[in-house]
């Protein structure tokens, strides 16, 4: 990803993630959640069903330098995003998630753009899960739902939290 970026703001003199953004944000389909400072996305190139980006809308390399109200729109979008999760299939709905942020080698890494990924492996139920096997390893991904389908779902959820 630091690579892609690199190579992208070096040709563009924009930011890979920011133009990303805000493509997304024109054209809606695939925006699950949205507040002042992120948007959280099914990105179209997601291999797994239901899996999602949380993307700050202004540049930020890392998340050290986020003023309060955007560590209370993080905390928010992520709250907000995991009751869409647990809402889906109404149980208590798992994934893998990792921050990415600029390299910590102290140097100021400009093309990065901080984000979050979500990478939850349920695919149609709350007991069908999707794994990633021999063809999928060491080909192509086979994509189960389009990004577009798993954003209009997870939109679709209730804001409260099934459970209440």
């Amino acid at each position: 990803e630091g690579s892609r970026q690199k190579e992208y703001l070096e040709k563009n003199g924009r930011c890979l993630l920011c133009d990303y953004a805000n493509l997304e944000k024109k054209m809606l389909a695939r925006i699950v959640l949205e507040n002042d400072s992120f948007i959280a996305l099914v990105p179209f190139w997601a291999v797994w069903p239901f899996e999602t980006m949380i993307i700050p809308k202004m540049h930020m390399t890392d998340i050290v330098g986020m003023a309060e109200n955007q560590r209370t729109d993080l905390a928010s979008i992520m709250h907000d995003l995991g009751i869409r999760y647990d809402n889906l299939f109404e149980t208590s709905f798992p994934y893998s998630m990792g921050i990415h942020q600029r390299p910590t080698d102290n140097e100021p890494h400009e093309e990065w753009h901080f984000h979050i990924h979500y990478y939850p492996p349920l695919l149609r139920s709350a007991t069908v899960r999707k794994f990633m096997v021999g063809y999928e390893m060491l080909a192509m991904p086979q994509r189960d739902i389009t990004a577009e389908e798993s954003a209009r779902r997870l939109r679709a959820c209730a804001e409260i939290h099934y459970s209440k």
